[in-house]
């Protein structure tokens, strides 16, 4: 595909139910079903009643590829036919998602705006997946978790994900106050869901990383990725049945992917004018955060849409604030967000052999606000 010309389909995006159905609102549901509202915290989703829930996180696992695949995830899939699906927030990405998740808390106010995201004050990116031992997560995110508000309150609060992450940048950011348990296999981690679910009330919070990356690295209608969807499905199908009926089962995702084929692809680095003005490039190949020499604004955005043409929405960053793709943003939080943002239509990705060249090498993308990449299930059980 040649630059500027959109994909096979480019549908409207989904804007973010903040407050109502994305994943900022699922903590502050599951308290107020468990009978231990959270002061101040609002949301208009409502859960059933029970003594205990399971929040179990399939990363990836996109409300729409559910549907177009619920041969291959039959448990899940009639669930998905009788409930209403959420959304992600912007980004659809995994570290925004999953502190959305654990904080209560809008992307503008947690302030995780992405794959990776200017620090300020530097010509630096943070990686919010591998960090950076230089920046404070708590520094970054100030805000009590939700996880850490439902401690004080008395709710037995627990996460169950894999050893490798219980120190790390994003999980200091997200999820702190929580208890943390390591757990890398499916049996160990339903084991470790069952003890932790057991007091009364409780909420337990489980992450499978695996359907993400085969997603990314085999695409989401290749065999690998069909089979891994497959072993999500038993996986969610078994630990509803090891539960007690009374416990609650809710599984979600963090966000949806797209494959994006190579012709679909615009390399910033085989078009230099893109690089004029713009001082960092940050975000991910599907929303890409634009870091722009002082003045430089309006001629980025102007140079950016007239060779990105229907494939992207270009953006000032002003203009997505506005728009509540963030949400409520804080001061503090605006000069992480990029001075011009592109969000992909349809299969498109913005690339950069120079700066990214891993992402080079992935098939599945996702960080837009089409539907595949931010409807996500919603499912009570």
């Amino acid at each position: 595909m040649s630059p500027g010309a959109p994909g096979p389909s480019a549908p409207e995006f989904v804007e973010p139910a903040y407050g109502t159905r994305s994943l900022g609102d699922v903590v502050p549901a599951v308290a107020q079903a468990l009978g231990v509202p959270l002061p101040g915290a609002t949301t208009r989703m409502v859960l059933p009643e029970a003594p205990a829930y399971v929040v179990f996180l399939v990363d990836g696992l996109g409300a729409e590829l559910l549907r177009r695949y619920a041969h291959a995830a039959p448990f899940l899939a009639s669930l998905l036919a009788e409930q209403a699906t959420g959304t992600a927030g912007v980004p659809s990405t995994t570290a925004t998602s999953l502190t959305s998740l654990g904080t209560g808390l809008a992307p503008g106010t947690h302030g995780l705006v992405g794959f990776t995201s200017r620090i300020p004050g530097t010509d630096r990116l943070l990686n919010a997946l591998t960090w950076d031992k230089a920046v404070d997560p708590v520094d970054w995110q100030p805000h009590p978790t939700a996880f850490s508000r439902l401690v004080s309150a008395g709710v037995a609060t627990t996460v169950v994900n894999k050893r490798d992450f219980v120190r790390s940048g994003l999980t200091m950011a997200a999820h702190r106050g929580a208890e943390y348990v390591g757990a890398d296999r499916v049996g160990e981690r339903i084991a470790a869901v069952l003890a932790a679910s057991a007091p009364r009330p409780s909420l337990t919070y489980v992450y499978d990383s695996d359907l993400d990356w085969t997603g990314h690295k085999f695409g989401v209608s290749s065999t690998q990725w069909l089979q891994q969807l497959s072993m999500v499905d038993a996986e969610a199908e078994q630990l509803r049945e090891a539960l007690p009926p009374q416990v609650r089962l809710l599984v979600l995702a963090d966000h949806g992917m797209v494959d994006s084929p190579v012709q679909a692809h615009i390399d910033v680095d085989e078009h230099p004018g893109l690089r004029d003005g713009v001082a960092l490039l940050g975000g991910e190949a599907r929303f890409r955060h634009l870091y722009c020499a002082r003045g430089a604004v309006d001629d980025v955005v102007a140079t950016w849409r007239e060779t990105v043409g229907e494939a992207a929405e270009v953006l000032t960053r002003d203009e997505a604030v506005r728009r509540g793709w963030f949400g409520a943003a804080d001061p503090s939080v605006l000069p992480r967000i990029g001075d011009v943002l592109v969000a992909c239509r349809g299969t498109s990705a913005i690339m950069s052999t120079a700066d990214f060249p891993y992402e080079k090498t992935l098939i599945g993308l996702h960080g837009s606000l089409t539907p595949a990449e931010m409807l996500i299930p919603m499912l009570v059980v």
